[in-house]
């Protein structure tokens, strides 16, 4: 890792001791193709007014390309999600793209609006492993899925699911499940759909709303700390270009590209570098995209044991994880999550051993 202590932007005064950076990101957000087929109000790039703007970041990623960046994991393999401002089940050469991931080894994490999901994908999922699938649903009234995301196709998306559940079958892979971003327009539906999923998919995933620049929502530790986004998290763009952080959709920031020079380079350069070190020594002002954002306050979780569920509560995030499905959370799926409790997992595993007693 190259040593930044004495650029000319490095002011001595902060006695700035730099925190350990992982020799390559241990997450990868791919945006293989920035398309996709709704226009959700809180996304970063398909909820901008501004046509023209949409325009500017739409496109499709080289595939030659990627594989050269991921075949640069050598000596351990990210978790990587295949899109950040699209719908990844839109992606040219789909099955292509997936399946040199999974050759590789690493982890891949779907998070999908399932419109477009057919018997066959799902089954070519299952036959490939990916390791989790992640429908966004956000409501449960197709009146407030309207409000959400533009359509009220909820009966279609909720039939993805229950598809995926039943290729899947009692394999263990994909990990299924389904979100919900709290917002003004839904949140009287909170509660309602973790009562409608909680047992039925794998995990419950239920999160606030980014908007403006900051997450209103959020309830934030005393003490500002460094954002751990920047420790882990690589968001690399279909052109090859690097940004600070997955919430940068118009491209405010400017990192590099991995396509002309690599992941470490880009991971180890002078613009993450100078980020980190604002971070480290409290400059906020001094990066302006994270300024006035409160997600660093997002890694801090409690967790309790309660009625076969795994719960792990955030500031931005609270999972309710199917305690006898957890056989499949692991590895580097784990993106950053540390591993269910020992006594946990040998609750899952005495409970799997039961049920193939009584089959």
């Amino acid at each position: 890792m190259r040593d930044w202590s004495k650029a000319e932007w490095v002011d001595p005064s902060y006695n700035w001791k730099p925190l350990p950076v992982s020799e390559m990101p241990e997450r990868l957000l791919i945006d293989y193709a920035t398309r996709c087929n709704l226009r959700c109000h809180m996304c970063p790039v398909w909820g901008l007014e501004d046509d023209g703007q949409i325009g500017s970041v739409e496109g499709i990623m080289d595939v030659d390309a990627s594989r050269r960046m991921l075949d640069q994991f050598t000596k351990v393999q990210p978790m990587v999600a295949p899109s950040i401002y699209g719908e990844p089940l839109l992606i040219p050469k789909l099955r292509e793209v997936f399946g040199d991931m999974k050759q590789r080894g690493i982890a891949l994490a779907l998070n999908t609006n399932g419109l477009t999901l057919t018997e066959d994908l799902a089954e070519f999922f299952c036959q490939i492993k990916v390791d989790s699938i992640m429908f966004s649903l956000d409501s449960t009234t197709p009146e407030t899925l309207k409000q959400v995301r533009g359509v009220d196709k909820l009966a279609k998306i909720e039939a993805a699911v229950f598809r995926m559940l039943r290729v899947r079958g009692d394999r263990d892979l994909p990990r299924i499940g389904v979100s919900f971003t709290i917002q003004d327009s839904n949140r009287h539906e909170e509660q309602a759909f973790v009562d409608r999923w909680i047992g039925v998919v794998d995990v419950v995933r239920m999160g606030i709303v980014f908007e403006n620049g900051t997450f209103p929502d959020m309830v934030e530790p005393p003490k500002r700390v460094p954002c751990g986004v920047i420790y882990k998290t690589m968001p690399v763009h279909n052109d090859g270009s690097v940004r600070l952080c997955c919430l940068d959709g118009v491209r405010a920031t400017d990192m590099g590209n991995v396509f002309k020079t690599s992941v470490a380079d880009v991971w180890h350069g002078e613009e993450f570098a100078k980020a980190r070190y604002y971070h480290e020594t409290e400059q906020w002002d001094k990066v302006p995209f994270c300024a006035g954002c409160n997600g660093w306050a997002q890694y801090e979780y409690s967790e309790e044991v309660k009625d076969g569920l795994l719960i792990r509560r955030s500031p931005e995030y609270t999972y309710y994880n199917l305690i006898n499905r957890l056989s499949s959370w692991q590895g580097n799926l784990l993106g950053g999550h540390k591993p269910p409790p020992e006594e946990v997992k040998a609750q899952a595993q005495r409970k799997t051993l039961a049920d193939a007693e009584l089959a």
